[in-house]
């Protein structure tokens, strides 16, 4: 790696990366009124710009220049803090996440670095509530801490997964089981073929779902419960300040598209990789799309998780409490311990029965390809209720 490479890489593609996930939470806004409006049969944002596309630079122009009321009786700082503890970790984790082949940071920890910034925005949303002398409030942040803190253990052990899955390809190659890079480059082949959403499917469904949770969107909004919290832990922020826990919102969901997409999706790989038929695609050989394309391949599937947010958020109902927590803890928790030993043990077994470490793959692929039949069948075979009560 050249010099030039190695400071573009290390110093500004990270911030070039974050930029541009700023600059997209305008769209994300947008789009998601618009999807909003479309499924509840009317046409959302439409008189600001054409189509609408101006309504969220209007929204910022109204939240800076509104009144910012601080309540009587708060803790000043913290108060003041807590939207910039929530705000600032979730960028800083961006750092990290490879949107390109050369765009992004390529950390060994990559992970480990994302995980826990985002584990650091329990403190904004706990202190905000805190902070804020209203009992709602209090309440609202209550429940936001303990629903983020049962859906990251779910999160992580689908994450923990694919790092297993992971370690094959880092062995042989040199590369870091916690890097996104390497995690990334593990998933190459023909076409989606290679991806963990085909054979890591059970840590995809277990991440996407945590995920939802973490993010406090709907249907796991129970801290911002309409009928009994109002707006739950930011119910007493105004102006700018509420601008800030709600760009914070939006950033969270690019953090968890962009990681789910490196994880499961193939980050920046083309789907046609490998296709003889579909060749004429690659473009490679052109200088400047060369670069190009990974960014327009992974900002595509980027969007596209983002959209299934919105997508799920205007179509199902919320979560009672304890269904929200039973599935955290009874569901989730145990599901993603029994996907994580399956993986960990098909992998040392896959080793066992090859020589060489990489050609393990093909084994633990296997593997799960007999686990997949496997329960197939035995679903199918299972007595339905009205034979059981027969």
């Amino acid at each position: 790696m050249g010099s030039w490479e190695w400071l573009w890489r290390i110093v500004f593609a990270p911030i070039v990366a974050c930029l541009i996930i700023l600059l997209l939470l305008p769209i994300w806004i947008w789009l998601e009124r618009r999807v909003c409006g479309r499924i509840q049969a009317r046409l959302g944002p439409n008189r600001v710009g054409p189509a609408g596309l101006l309504q969220p630079v209007a929204d910022v122009v109204k939240l800076m220049f509104k009144e910012d009321i601080t309540p009587f009786g708060v803790d000043r700082v913290i108060y003041l803090l807590a939207p910039v503890i929530t705000v600032v970790p979730s960028i800083a984790a961006l750092a990290v996440v490879p949107f390109g082949n050369l765009m992004g940071g390529d950390v060994n920890i990559g992970l480990l670095w994302i995980t826990a910034l985002s584990a650091l925005a329990v403190y904004g949303v706990v202190l905000g509530g805190w902070s804020s002398n209203n009992k709602w409030s209090l309440l609202g942040a209550v429940r936001a801490a303990a629903q983020m803190i049962s859906y990251e253990l779910g999160l992580s052990l689908g994450i923990l997964a694919v790092v297993v899955g992971a370690s094959a390809y880092a062995a042989v190659h040199g590369g870091h089981a916690l890097s996104l890079r390497t995690v990334v480059l593990g998933q190459q082949g023909v076409g989606p073929l290679g991806w963990n959403i085909i054979w890591q499917l059970p840590a995809f469904v277990i991440y996407a779902i945590a995920a939802v949770a973490e993010a406090n969107r709907a249907p796991f909004d129970l801290a911002e419960a309409e009928p009994e919290l109002t707006a739950g832990y930011h119910t007493e922020y105004s102006s700018f300040r509420f601008a800030m826990f709600y760009m914070g919102e939006y950033i969270h969901i690019s953090i968890i598209s962009a990681v789910a997409t490196c994880l499961f999706l193939g980050g920046w790989l083309s789907p046609f990789a490998g296709i003889p038929l579909l060749a004429s695609l690659n473009v490679s050989g052109i200088p400047v799309l060369r670069e190009l394309a990974p960014i327009f391949w992974f900002m595509l599937k980027l969007a596209s998780l983002v959209f299934c947010f919105i997508w799920l958020r205007w179509t199902h109902p919320r979560f009672r409490w304890d269904q929200l927590m039973g599935m955290g803890w009874v569901v989730l928790l145990p599901a993603g311990l029994a996907w994580l030993t399956y993986v960990a043990i098909a992998q040392a077994v896959a080793g066992m029965l090859h020589g060489n470490i990489l050609s393990s793959t093909g084994w633990f692929r296997v593997f799960v390809l007999v686990l997949v039949v496997g329960v197939a069948v035995w679903y199918r075979r299972r007595p339905s209720k009205v034979e059981a009560n027969a």
